[in-house]
């Protein structure tokens, strides 16, 4: 009878309802509620009671919503702590429990442990997380101001001095047609008078830096070429290597060739002067030391490797000698011995790039081709070896800057790229890269802050990447060679 009147009004009551216990009233005007809102109030032992407005002492039932009274809430009781992931950090803990007490209220913050550990009925374990991010010192949730450890340290860390910044661009490029693509060559040579020196095929260019003048030194004809190049130290002479074995020696200022010498069988490609004495490296396996003193060809001849010498660089206090080959040999020689005092063979491939340091004695870097890339440090007053850095690519050249302690690298396959490293660190300052074959050729400029490279695809490329010696500050192009591309002939 009931589930009929209920099917007759169309009302699905509950049960122990009746239609009648329903009362729809509206209220008054004076009410705080507009006139055009109602109200639906339930005669029952459950009904709610009406709030008193008040603007108006007649009690009016104004029941759209309920707004609970949240100081007498007890959030924690349903399941809102969450744990602490794993993956963060302690630091974030102290910030989401003053930002959950403040918004919750005291109750809720003091809920929580110190671990963070809390119900594991937590419905969104990503309510109130926020990205870790380490706070500043001035930060009011710094943890010196909390007074927490939370994983960080009480101390203020010292921000890391930025790196040097060296651009990642030549500021000059040089044509160089007819530039050799051999490993075993050494083609570019900047003298202490600021004069490159460039062997193109049968030919040797002299390029001004200070006015970019380009001078012909000489031409050595159809039936040789130029094989290595090598300024004296005090940048007035310049030695030649041919290919077919003689050692020439020019008047760089007048452009007038002072003395022929012969000696080796076949090319000499690498040269290198001491105070006094010019060493030249060939494919006959040998070492040969000139004096030009004196009127024989060469003074002394130095056996030691059993395959084409392509590597020679003389100490800077011209007591030793360090030789490199295509055998994977590293040697070092002194000038009264004539065998090495020192045979080092650690590197898997030929050496040419060998560089001592200007700023320790008896400091010695070699790198290694193709199937080593390695460059290798060594003390050479007893043959340690002090350090071996994996380049990733054949070694070509190194040079080692005499302004700040580091040294720059050139390399061939498979990157092609230009390194600054700093020592003893090796840490990696700049990687350049815009040669498109092997940088087979390096040379540094006289005041240590400008090199160029050297490579197959025919140009010499000027980068920026040491410091001057009085202001270790970023070098800036000073406009004294113009930007773009010109012809070294």
């Amino acid at each position: 009878m009931e589930s009929s009147q209920r099917r007759k009004s169309g009302l699905n009551l509950p049960a122990g309802m009746n239609e009648t216990s329903l009362r729809l009233e509206t209220s008054s005007p004076s009410s705080p509620c507009s006139s055009s809102l109602r109200s639906i109030s339930i005669s029952s032992p459950r009904m709610i009671s009406s709030l008193s407005s008040p603007s108006s002492s007649k009690s009016t039932i104004c029941s759209d919503r309920f707004i609970p009274c949240r100081s007498s809430s007890r959030l924690h009781t349903f399941g809102l702590m969450e744990k602490e992931s794993p993956a963060k950090e302690g630091g974030n803990e102290a910030y989401c429990r003053i930002l959950k007490s403040e918004l919750f209220g005291s109750d809720f913050g003091s809920c929580f442990s110190p671990a963070g550990q809390g119900s594991p009925m937590s419905p969104n374990k990503n309510m109130l997380r926020f990205k870790t991010e380490h706070s500043g010192p001035n930060s009011p949730y710094s943890p010196s101001i909390l007074g927490h450890d939370s994983g960080f340290s009480s101390e203020a860390s010292t921000p890391p001095k930025p790196p040097r910044k060296v651009p990642k661009t030549p500021h000059k490029v040089l044509d160089a047609p007819s530039l050799q693509d051999d490993f075993y060559l050494n083609l570019v040579d900047w003298s202490s008078q600021n004069v490159l020196a460039v062997g193109l095929g049968t030919c040797v260019y002299l390029w001004t830096a200070s006015n970019s003048k380009v001078t012909k030194l000489c031409d050595l004809g159809p039936n040789d070429s130029v094989c290595a190049v090598q300024w004296t130290r005090e940048g007035s002479y310049i030695s030649i290597g041919t290919n077919l074995g003689q050692v020439q020696v020019w008047d760089g200022t007048q452009c007038k060739k002072v003395r022929t010498m012969g000696g080796h069988q076949t090319r000499t490609g690498v040269l290198a002067w001491n105070s006094r004495i010019l060493s030249s490296g060939s494919r006959d396996r040998n070492i040969l030391q000139h004096d030009l003193r004196v009127s024989s060809d060469y003074v002394s001849k130095l056996v030691g490797h059993k395959s084409e010498v392509c590597g020679l660089k003389w100490s800077h206090d011209d007591r030793e000698l360090a030789s490199g080959g295509n055998d994977n040999q590293l040697l070092v020689w002194n000038q009264h011995s004539q065998q090495p005092i020192l045979k080092l063979t650690e590197h898997t491939a030929a050496v040419k790039a060998i560089a001592w340091s200007p700023h320790q004695s008896n400091l010695l870097a070699s790198g290694g081709g193709t199937a080593d890339r390695c460059i290798r440090f060594w003390n050479t007053t007893n043959g340690h070896q002090l350090n071996n850095i994996d380049t990733g690519s054949q070694v070509c050249n190194l040079s080692w800057s005499k302004n700040v302690n580091e040294i720059v690298s050139t390399h061939g396959y498979s990157q092609n790229q230009i390194m600054v490293w700093k020592y003893p660190s090796m840490a990696k300052v700049a990687t350049l890269t815009g040669h498109s074959f092997r940088v087979l050729y390096l040379a540094m400029s006289p005041d240590g802050q400008t090199i160029v490279t050297g490579a197959g695809d025919e140009t010499l490329r000027f980068w920026n990447v040491f410091p001057s010696v009085k202001t270790p500050t970023p070098v800036k192009d000073t406009g004294l060679w113009s930007l773009g591309r010109t012809y070294i002939r």
